[in-house]
């Protein structure tokens, strides 16, 4: 395939170690760089944006209340935001999780972030999930993409203002206080109950319904090893 028609791909340096790499270079349709990236693992034609997590970091993501933090930087990113989530049941030997908390967290993911999770058995399907996607996405769109379905924010701060009102009891004029108060998305799911009940509006009830819908607790996770999904 002539190289102005490939696929570029570039995977975070830090995936060096990452099968995904290897399988990318050996598809003679797509071109691979290696490259620091700011958010995510493997940027595709300059549109896609994929976070790549195994069953098991997805799961340790959750406990260490990592995930909702990078999906919110997922969220404000200038490109289309895709969690692809490798691995089966049977990688969960060690950090099992309860399917109930894992659910909970890919509805929270899919519904109140916009991030579709794609699901992959092992490196190869990643690899070639990626691929595809590019493609796909080239094809349907001939250049142009949006970052969500329908309405698309303009800016950073609309993006963001566009996530909050995802959250429970959260309206365009709560949501500006928001961030008005906090300066980021980040910052609001960092927040305590305390610190997000000072925002005027915003009750304890509230407060604790947000912080519910972007964290839970790891003592709710119930952990064991029969997980898959």
């Amino acid at each position: 395939m002539p190289e102005n028609l490939k696929i570029t791909i570039v995977a975070d340096d830090r995936e060096r170690q990452s099968r995904v790499i290897k399988y990318l270079s050996e598809m003679p349709d797509v071109a691979v760089e290696i490259a620091r990236l700011s958010t995510g693992d493997y940027l595709a034609d300059n549109r896609i944006v994929f976070e790549r997590k195994t069953l098991n970091d997805f799961a340790m993501s959750i406990i260490d209340g990592r995930l909702f933090k990078q999906a919110a930087r997922l969220a404000n990113n200038r490109y289309k935001p895709v969690v692809i989530l490798e691995g089966t049941g049977r990688d969960l030997s060690v950090n099992g999780i309860r399917r109930e908390a894992m659910q909970g967290a890919l509805i929270s993911i899919s519904l109140i972030y916009g991030i579709p999770v794609l699901r992959a058995m092992d490196s190869y399907e990643t690899a070639s999930l990626i691929r595809y996607a590019a493609f796909q996405i080239r094809s349907i769109t001939g250049g142009g993409f949006s970052n969500r379905a329908g309405y698309q924010p303009k800016t950073k701060s609309k993006r963001q203002l566009f996530i909050l009102q995802g959250l429970p009891g959260i309206g365009p004029k709560k949501a500006k206080k928001l961030l008005d108060m906090f300066g980021s998305v980040e910052r609001i799911i960092a927040a305590s109950v305390e610190e997000i009940q000072i925002v005027d509006g915003i009750s304890n009830r509230l407060a604790e319904k947000i912080k519910w819908a972007v964290h839970e607790e790891t003592a709710a996770y119930g952990f064991h090893d029969d997980f898959d999904i």
